[in-house]
């Protein structure tokens, strides 16, 4: 159990941290809003990894066989989604208060979005597989798939928090404004690095 346990740590931490858009989005989400609706968002992140790590553990090279074939249409869409995101977050940062008349993040609706686009990643479940099938197969089960869950959610929580730190430094509207382009603009960067 313990081993298999700290294997999926090690390997949750490993697909975690890597600080790309996802990480943004959160650490960004959780600024502009609070750290409950930041929060939502990082455990859908965590929960689309330990999706795919359950994904390796019960078949990892099947499964990564059949998303091989659409791993290129997938990397679009997620890019393609980045960039609406990004230029959404650019527009209404211009936008003036009156203007923006935002509708409310729920932490619901943070969840599942986060979660959906987490899911767009196939990369993410060949990595597991990958380290599945290295173990010769034996990915430990439900202990590994745990443990990959844990170091993601502890990760996604920490950018979360962070984001919401700094949210509270930078809650004027000029802070907002510089944010909120410098999130538009490492999320352009970071979608054109997935084409």
């Amino acid at each position: 159990m313990s081993a298999a346990f700290l294997a999926g740590v090690v390997a949750g931490y490993g697909v975690a941290m890597p600080v790309g858009a996802i990480g943004v989005l959160i650490a960004g989400l959780s600024a502009r809003t609070s750290l409950r609706v930041g929060a939502a968002a990082g455990l859908g992140a965590a929960t689309a990894d330990g999706v795919y790590a359950l994904l390796a553990v019960l078949g990892g090279a099947a499964i990564a066989g059949l998303i091989a074939p659409i791993a290129e249409p997938l990397r679009w869409v997620a890019a393609g989604v980045l960039l609406l995101l990004a230029v959404s977050t650019a527009w209404r940062a211009f936008r003036t208060p009156a203007e923006r008349r935002e509708r409310p993040v729920s932490a619901g609706r943070a969840y599942t979005g986060i979660l959906g686009l987490t899911l767009l990643n196939p990369a993410t479940v060949v990595y597991f597989a990958a380290l599945v099938l290295g173990r010769g197969g034996e990915g430990g089960g439900v202990w590994f798939v745990v443990g990959a869950f844990v170091a993601s959610a502890s990760w996604q929580l920490l950018l979360a928090g962070g984001g919401s730190v700094v949210g509270r430094l930078l809650t004027g509207e000029r802070g907002r404004l510089v944010t909120a382009l410098v999130s538009s603009a490492v999320i352009t960067v970071l979608a054109i690095r997935l084409l």
